[in-house]
């Protein structure tokens, strides 16, 4: 039986586990992305007086939506896969509990979850990370414009990516999936209050 390790380096040479790891990665990076803008602009514009409290604010956030983000594809995948599994054991007619297929299953299911977690907190870690400097080296204006600027460079490299495995022009997927942080750092600032 293979340990776990050996298991995940063997599905990462699948396609069709890699093809669903990715989508929940960038799916969820995404939204973990947009929020940490609106919760960065939100905050700022609010009169929140220190980068370490948008930092709380923010890892809040990430703990919720990596959690989410975890949690439902574990519980969706394991619905999904155990149906699958059943449909082959019907069609078989015998057992695969403890077979390779049942542990190929369990161990997409476990890449899965962890890439669709590694998503959203890379998309809210990685704009969170001027406040870390706000007061010494930054006032929260420019650890705002930064903040922004660095989750609209994360929705790009995502769409940069999506768009080169696609056969896209990666640059136009970019700008397409930074657009959106955009939006959102623009609507939040015209929010009333």
């Amino acid at each position: 039986m293979p340990s776990i390790r050996q298991l995940l380096r063997r599905l990462r040479g699948k396609e069709d586990v890699l093809a669903i790891s990715r989508r929940y990665f960038i799916s969820n990076g995404f939204d973990g992305t947009l929020t940490s803008i609106g919760i960065i602009v939100g905050a700022v514009l609010s009169g929140v007086p220190d980068g370490l409290t948008v930092i709380k604010i923010g890892l809040g956030a990430a703990v919720g939506l990596g959690t989410s983000a975890v949690w439902s594809v574990w519980e969706i995948e394991r619905a999904e896969t155990r149906s699958e599994i059943r449909r082959i054991e019907q069609a078989m007619l015998t057992d695969l509990g403890d077979t390779r297929v049942q542990r190929e299953q369990s161990g997409a299911r476990i890449m899965h979850a962890i890439m669709s977690g590694l998503g959203p907190l890379i998309g809210i870690l990685i704009p969170l990370s001027p406040f870390v400097v706000e007061g010494a080296v930054l006032t929260m204006q420019e650890a705002a414009l930064i903040a922004v600027g660095l989750g609209i460079g994360v929705l790009a490299v995502f769409g940069a990516y999506m768009g080169s495995i696609s056969g896209q022009r990666w640059y136009v997927a970019a700008a397409r999936m930074g657009l959106a942080g955009l939006v959102v750092a623009v609507i939040n600032f015209f929010l009333p209050g």
